[in-house]
């Protein structure tokens, strides 16, 4: 049976960004599908373009890379997505997904990084060992991307798992809630007067670089500063984390053996 590996994620225009954090995600994919074939697709219509057009560098969308796989014959194909939440762009991908179903012997798509609560548990842990590494004082705030999605729920999910492990940290998002006022009115009210700002995304690219950690004056950085903190960013995503890696790994093997218990 001719099989392939789809890893799919938001994607990045980043050269350097991707380096360190998708292509080690897909490389310690790969590691532990001998005898599939790999395969990329970036969600990010825009992205896509402009890697074209700045690069000459082509990337498929899902559905492309979907279509290639098939008419090159592929009977078996194991998505694996990764993106963070269960949010729109995870459901679009398996909406997309579900679209060839009829297409190949066998297909199916691997969960992003938090969907089980043991995810939850196990991404803390990752993120702790990390942040072990780092140079932390009182409180470590993270920007998500955030959603409109119902799977909001899940950014202070994770910030109360974080307390539950000891770890002093606010999770807040650009696009849904809670905002970076809400993180602002925790730490005022908690005495925080230091934080450490860093992106709870797959890569520190766009929003990390410039929503996140730039000078202009609609930043957390500037709005913290501004606010009387004490401001110290990292600029790194959890596709950098070693940890991470292995969680999607994983999570890509256990879409595999659901596979395998079907076919049975």
């Amino acid at each position: 049976m001719k099989k392939a590996i789809l890893v799919v994620s938001f994607g990045t225009s980043y050269h350097e960004t991707r380096k360190k954090t998708i292509e080690p995600c897909e490389n310690k994919i790969k590691e532990r599908f001998e005898g599939y074939d790999f395969y990329r697709a970036f969600t990010s219509s825009m992205i896509i373009k402009k890697l074209k057009k700045r690069d000459n560098l082509i990337i498929d969308n899902p559905v492309e890379a979907l279509e290639r796989l098939y008419n090159e014959g592929y009977e078996e194909v194991i998505v694996q997505s990764l993106h963070i939440i269960c949010g729109e762009e995870y459901n679009k991908l398996k909406e997309m997904t579900d679209g060839f179903k009829d297409k190949f012997e066998r297909i199916s798509l691997g969960r992003p990084l938090l969907t089980y609560i043991e995810d939850y548990r196990e991404t803390v842990l990752a993120v702790k060992q990390d942040i072990e590494t780092m140079d932390i004082d009182e409180a470590i705030v993270f920007m998500g991307h955030g959603t409109e999605h119902e799977s909001h729920a899940s950014y202070p999910a994770i910030e109360y798992m974080f307390r539950d492990y000891g770890i002093n940290a606010y999770v807040g998002t650009v696009e849904g809630y809670p905002e970076i006022d809400q993180v602002i009115k925790l730490l005022k009210e908690r005495n925080v007067k230091t934080v450490d700002l860093m992106p709870f995304m797959l890569v520190a690219g766009d929003h990390a670089i410039n929503d996140m950690a730039s000078d202009e004056e609609d930043s957390w950085k500037t709005i913290l500063e501004d606010e009387g903190f004490n401001v110290k960013v990292h600029l790194k995503g959890l596709g950098e984390n070693p940890y991470i890696q292995e969680k999607f790994a994983n999570h890509a093997l256990d879409c595999m053996k659901e596979l395998e218990e079907v076919s049975i």
